[in-house]
C-alpha cells in the first residue's frame, strides 16, 4: 500500500467520524514521519463500535472481506491490490482498550498507546512508539519486525 492510499483512507475515515489508528508498519513510519520500507497493507486499530460504518465505507471503496477472524481481525482487499487489516478494539472509559485474540487471548492497548504521526505530510492517528514496541515483544520477530523495532528504538532514543 502506498502513502497516498493511506492518506486517502484516513481522510475518508475522518469525514465519516470513524476512530481508527494506523498500526503495524505504517504506524512505525507515521511515528517517525517518513516511509522506511514498503508496506503490503495498512493495519488499523479501530474502535469496535465503528466497525460496521468502517466496513460499509471500505466496501463502497471496492474492498471485500478476504480473511474473517472476528472478533480478532478482519482483512479486506480491493481489486487494485490495496489491503486493509482491521483490529477491532473495545475501549474502556479510561481510554485503554482490548483487542480480542484467538483462543481466549487478548491484546492490551494502554490509554497512552494512541497518538498521531505523519504520512505524506498528513497527520494521521497512529499507535504510540511504546505501544508498538509492546506489540512486537514476546514472539520470534520476522525480518520486518527486526526493521521496525530498530527504527522505533532509534526514534525513541533521539527524543
Amino acid at each position: 500500500m502506498r502513502g497516498n492510499d493511506v492518506v486517502a483512507l484516513f481522510r475518508s475515515f475522518a469525514r465519516a467520524g470513524i476512530s481508527a489508528w494506523a498500526a503495524g508498519g505504517w504506524a512505525v513510519d507515521a511515528a517517525v514521519g517518513r516511509q522506511t520500507r514498503e508496506h503490503g497493507d495498512l493495519d488499523l486499530a479501530v474502535d469496535a463500535r465503528h466497525l460496521p460504518t468502517l466496513l460499509a465505507l471500505l466496501t463502497g471503496d471496492g474492498f471485500a472481506t478476504t480473511v474473517d477472524w472476528l472478533p480478532s481481525r478482519l482483512e479486506l482487499t480491493a481489486a487494485d491490490g490495496r489491503r486493509v487489516d482491521l483490529h477491532p478494539v473495545e475501549f474502556a472509559p479510561d481510554g485503554s482498550g482490548i483487542q480480542r485474540g484467538l483462543a481466549d487471548t487478548s491484546f492490551v492497548y494502554t490509554a497512552d498507546g494512541f497518538t498521531t504521526g505523519i504520512v505524506e505530510g498528513f497527520t494521521v492517528p497512529c499507535l504510540s512508539v511504546e505501544q508498538q514496541l509492546r506489540f512486537r515483544d514476546g514472539y520470534p520477530p520476522r525480518q520486518v519486525d527486526v526493521h521496525d523495532i530498530r527504527i522505533l528504538n532509534d526514534f525513541k532514543s533521539e527524543r
